[in-house]
């Protein structure tokens, strides 16, 4: 059975506290999902301000290959901008439970009805597609849930939408009321669940379960409050759960880890590191145990393929790392060290680990070279050249030259502060030679006074999700920066340079 996805990333998402999105914004995250292989995409709110009726029309007149959809009220006023927007699918709504009819729309039931009724013949009368959303659904009285229902359908809607509006149902009572909307009005349902009580995803699949042929969902689950299930979650938990494979999705999976990345820059909200499928240690591992069954068949400690998402296995060492995870890690920067010296390695990590430290890649490889007496791993690349220019009134701007493997680069780049500016600059280079991005950067301040120490620590990554860490301390930020950042891609381009000899 084929599952229809709704995105609602650019409407419900958008809704997240701290998140507005432009016309441009709105476009090119709308190019993204189409690319995803969503069924449909809830474009905006059209009414509510000019740009959003700008970003909508801009959507709409696209070209792209999944439905758009407009939200409305049960508002003639809505849906005509709605029809001004270009649109012809709009998802219109009304609350219908007593708490809402008492204390927002100071309306009776039969009010609210009538409304509903009337809203979805006039989209109807506009040449409309229409789905009607019965705001509250899961805190509406059953009884009347099924009346709504059956009338909105006679009145000739296309679809029937379950708001699970502020996350309050089980997966059993949506099940429940997914079996009444079926039963009353003989349309496609789709459910649209809150995260409020961390049952979105459940409460979705639940209802996929009970005959909905479609959820409502957007990118990293983002959304008012805690957020609406998850594109990627649930469409991975149909794909891959035993229990859940004869249902199929049009998500192309292989691009799940990519979008979700992408929204997030965009947006400004960074994905959680435990995350489902997306964030930052979904596939990562440094306990001895898992790392020594994940060398010898991933599927001990993974369900599924991280490759499947679009992602890499990433490994780490702490205190709680052992020497077969070690040593896989180690290989790859082409460091083979004796058993004797593995534990000597490992021992060193553990006394850092219980110190409460965590160790960068380039820390690991200077614990390995203090022990195999190897002072010079390989440098490929040298920062030759490098100053900065800021302050008031004037953009702050960064040049930068690098030897690397012999050759001499200089890169130039203007930022919203010095080390912002050092950055971009170091990424010009690097971009040309083997497009990588810094992914992460942390500061801190590790003593106080006027020559405080500060520390940093980024993470950099290839174009094929490789990611090694590195961290550096110095008085000063810009500079410190910096040389975490070269030390950082140091290693990742050592770590390729090995991967492509073993190739060839």
């Amino acid at each position: 059975m084929k599952i229809r996805i709704f995105d609602t990333t650019l409407r419900d998402g958008e809704q997240t506290v701290g998140v507005s999105l432009s016309p441009d914004q709105k476009l090119s995250i709308a190019k993204k999902l189409d690319a995803l292989g969503v069924d449909a995409i809830e474009a905006g709110f059209p009414v509510i301000s000019n740009g959003e009726l700008k970003a909508v029309k801009m959507i709409t007149s696209e070209g792209l290959s999944c439905e758009i959809a407009g939200l409305t009220r049960t508002i003639k006023t809505d849906i005509d901008s709605a029809v001004d927007a270009g649109l012809n699918y709009i998802h219109t709504f009304i609350a219908t439970s007593d708490i809402h009819l008492e204390y927002k729309l100071h309306m009776t039931r039969d009010q609210a009805l009538e409304k509903a009724i009337e809203a979805v013949e006039y989209g109807k009368s506009r040449g409309l597609q229409v789905e009607f959303s019965a705001e509250d659904a899961t805190r509406t009285d059953r009884e009347f849930l099924k009346k709504v229902f059956g009338e909105v359908a006679k009145a000739g809607a296309d679809r029937i939408d379950i708001p699970d509006t502020v996350g309050y149902s089980t997966p059993e009572y949506i099940a429940e009321i997914t079996k009444d909307a079926i039963a009353a009005t003989k349309l496609p349902v789709s459910v649209h669940c809150h995260n409020d009580f961390g049952l979105a995803v459940a409460n979705a699949l639940s209802g996929v379960h009970a005959g909905a042929s479609c959820a409502h969902v957007t990118i990293n689950g983002i959304g008012e409050r805690a957020g609406n299930a998850s594109l990627e979650e649930f469409s991975m938990a149909l794909k891959c759960l035993p229990y859940e494979q004869k249902y199929e999705t049009n998500i192309k999976s292989e691009l799940i880890y990519e979008t979700s990345r992408y929204i997030s820059k965009i947006i400004g909200i960074k994905v959680q590191p435990n995350k489902a499928i997306v964030g930052d240690n979904a596939f990562g591992h440094e306990s001895g145990i898992h790392t020594h069954g994940i060398l010898s068949n991933p599927l001990t400690y993974e369900p599924i393929s991280p490759e499947l998402v679009g992602r890499k296995r990433r490994l780490s060492v702490g205190k709680h790392a052992g020497i077969h995870g070690m040593n896989a890690m180690l290989a790859e920067f082409g460091v083979k060290p004796t058993e004797e010296q593995s534990q000597q390695i490992l021992d060193k990590i553990k006394v850092l680990g219980d110190q409460g430290k965590q160790i960068t890649d380039v820390e690991l490889l200077s614990m390995a070279s203090d022990v195999l007496g190897e002072k010079g791993i390989k440098r490929i690349v040298q920062l030759t050249g490098f100053s900065v220019s800021t302050g008031i009134g004037i953009m702050p701007y960064a040049f930068v030259k690098l030897n690397i493997d012999g050759k001499e680069f200089i890169g130039t780049d203007y930022g919203v502060g010095p080390v912002d500016a050092a950055l971009n600059a170091i990424q010009k280079i690097t971009g040309k030679i083997s497009e990588l991005r810094i992914k992460d950067y942390g500061l801190a301040s590790i003593s106080g006074g006027s020559t405080a120490l500060c520390e940093v620590t980024i993470s950099v990554e290839d174009a094929q999700g490789n990611r090694v860490s590195s961290k550096s301390v110095g008085e000063d930020i810009v500079t410190t920066s910096v040389q975490a950042v070269i030390d950082g891609i140091n290693r990742i381009m050592l770590k390729k340079m090995l991967k492509e000899k073993q190739v060839n």
